[in-house]
């Protein structure tokens, strides 16, 4: 406990400083001319001076606050693996035991994974947990993770030694798959490439082959024997346009941590280079312009277009062999040729026994 005198000008110490300086004046000049009672109004220019300064007697109870330790635990998906929560847990029970043995006023801050699969975001955690208390008091400050971290860019500046207490064991090992790169889209009928390697990751038993295997849209799966380490060159050429979803599998083997990431689900659109299309116009009418004119606004687009001027069933006198017509080419178009055509529009057709 202290005791201090504080002042609270009323009118702010330049007025009081004048006011002063003018009362000093009046004194000495008083003196000088040896005036009757100068010494009494000496004394009452004091009093009001240190009147108006406002003192007040300020009685302080201080007591130090203890230093920080900021305990930054690792909550994301891969800490569920084997044991690592109790590990986890274990860890922060006996850093709560040396902390409050030390006097330290033990902080925890706990995070999980970060949002749109953006990983372990550790040091985003840290940031914010330093913003929530003063830094200078800030002795330390412990991680527990099991060590995959994925924002080493937001690192914030460090008031204190940043440790890391990490779970999980030395004899853990694992296997996955990992895509290098894959196109998000590809023309159809055209070779492109997807690159992947299968990884070990950890203390790995001694396999230097694996057996992968690929399905294309579905479609049963092929094996292949590929190396470990090794990345791959994969061809592959879609068939139908949209997604084609490829799906790389590896067998899981026992003593894996996860078998989650043993395989890998790709999604490439497939798109066409020029699409055919089929026009049939069962009658003329205004609105075939506007139909030809969206196709052909489209250069991609092949267009080809028939409309059915006279139906069998109209009968006007007019010899067939008189009539500047062809017969509807339907053997050729909807039996050899219609695997030709991507799309088929119908415009105004009505059931003529024609098709």
């Amino acid at each position: 406990m202290s005791m201090s005198v504080v002042f609270a000008p009323l009118f702010g110490w330049p007025v009081l400083g004048v006011a002063g300086a003018f009362s000093l004046a009046l004194v000495g000049l008083g003196a000088w001319r040896r005036l009757r009672g100068w010494p009494l109004r000496a004394l009452a220019a004091l009093v009001l001076l240190a009147a108006l300064s406002g003192p007040s007697l300020q009685e302080e109870e201080r007591r130090p606050l203890g230093d920080i330790l900021l305990a930054i635990v690792d909550e994301s998906a891969s800490q569920g693996l084997a044991d690592r929560r109790a590990q986890t847990e274990a860890a922060l029970e006996a850093l709560a035991r040396d902390a409050a043995g030390q006097g330290l006023d033990l902080r925890v801050s706990r995070f999980g994974d970060g949002e749109d699969d953006r990983g372990t975001l550790a040091l985003t955690a840290l940031g914010a947990a330093l913003a929530e208390v003063a830094r200078d008091r800030v002795a330390g400050m412990v991680l527990i993770s099991d060590g995959q971290v994925h924002d080493l860019d937001a690192a914030p500046d460090l008031p204190a030694p940043l440790h890391l207490l990490r779970t999980g064991r030395a004899s853990d090992w694992d296997r996955r798959i990992a895509v290098v790169s894959a196109p998000g889209f590809a023309i159809l009928g055209e070779e492109q490439t997807i690159t992947l390697r299968v990884e070990n990751l950890g203390a790995a038993p001694p396999d230097k082959t694996v057996s992968l295997e690929i399905s294309v849209g579905g479609n049963p799966p092929t094996r292949h024997e590929v190396e470990i380490g090794r990345t791959l060159a994969l061809p592959i050429t879609l068939r139908h346009g949209g997604a084609n979803v490829v799906q790389f599998t590896i067998p899981e083997v026992p003593g894996e941590l996860t078998g989650r990431n043993n395989s890998a689900v790709v999604s490439v659109n497939g798109v066409r280079d020029r699409l055919s299309v089929l026009l049939v116009s069962g009658v003329p009418h205004p609105g075939t312009r506007t139909w030809r004119n969206l196709l052909k606004s489209d250069s991609a687009v092949e267009r080809v277009h028939f409309t059915i001027l006279r139906p069998p069933n109209k009968q006007d006198g007019v010899p067939v062999s008189e009539l500047s017509l062809i017969a509807f080419p339907t053997q050729e178009l909807f039996l050899e040729k219609i695997d030709d055509f991507d799309l088929i529009i119908f415009d105004r057709y009505m059931l003529r026994g024609i098709l």
